[in-house]
Order: structure tokens, then C-alpha cells, then sequence
């Protein structure tokens, strides 16, 4: 499935089964509670927090999915096509980063 077609699934799912999006600052919302929700596994499975019992058996994939379906909605509502997006966030990095990275001494 490409971002479109994703982006796509999600406008088509909103609107026949979630009946409408809910507002851009209430998505915002939602989108920022998904990322700590994310943040708190991470931190816990991979970090020096110890993980508590609750948490060894949530979904880490699942988790991203709720970020990037909140962001899609996002995108959705205010027309931003997230291939598009994508593709002229890498043209940055790809001028802006072409060397930064490499000469890093801190990643050799």
C-alpha cells in the first residue's frame, strides 16, 4: 500500500465508519498522546526504564500505526498529499545532509 492509498483508506473509513474527522486541534491531540503512548514502550523496552508488566505485551507496531493513522487524518484534513510530502523532505535532506552525516565524528 503506498502513503496515497493509505492516506486514501483512512479518508474512506472516516467517513463511512468514524462518521467524520474529529477537529485539527483535537487530532493534534490525539496525535501527541499516540507519540507518548509510543514514547513510554520505547523508553521502557529499550531504555533504562524497567518495563512494567502492562506494557510487555503491547503491539510496538501497533503503536507506530496509531501515530501514522492520526497523521494521516491530519494530512487528510488540511490537503497535504504525505507521498509528495515525502518526497520533497528527502530533496532537503539530500542537499541540505549530503555530507553533514558522514562527517561526523561523532557516528564514525
Amino acid at each position: 500500500m503506498t502513503l496515497r492509498e493509505a492516506q486514501d483508506t483512512v479518508d474512506h473509513w472516516i467517513k463511512t465508519v468514524g462518521v467524520r474527522y474529529f477537529g485539527e486541534l483535537t487530532n493534534m491531540a490525539i496525535l501527541t498522546e499516540e507519540v507518548g503512548e509510543l514514547a513510554r514502550i520505547i523508553a521502557r523496552r529499550y531504555g533504562e526504564q524497567s518495563e512494567k508488566e502492562s506494557d510487555k505485551n503491547r503491539d510496538l507496531g501497533d503503536e507506530m500505526a496509531d501515530v501514522l493513522w492520526v497523521l494521516m487524518c491530519l494530512a487528510n484534513q488540511t490537503g497535504v498529499d504525505l507521498t509528495e510530502a515525502l518526497h520533497k523532505n528527502m530533496e532537503k535532506k539530500n542537499i541540505r545532509d549530503a555530507t553533514r552525516h558522514k562527517e561526523n565524528p561523532k557516528l564514525q
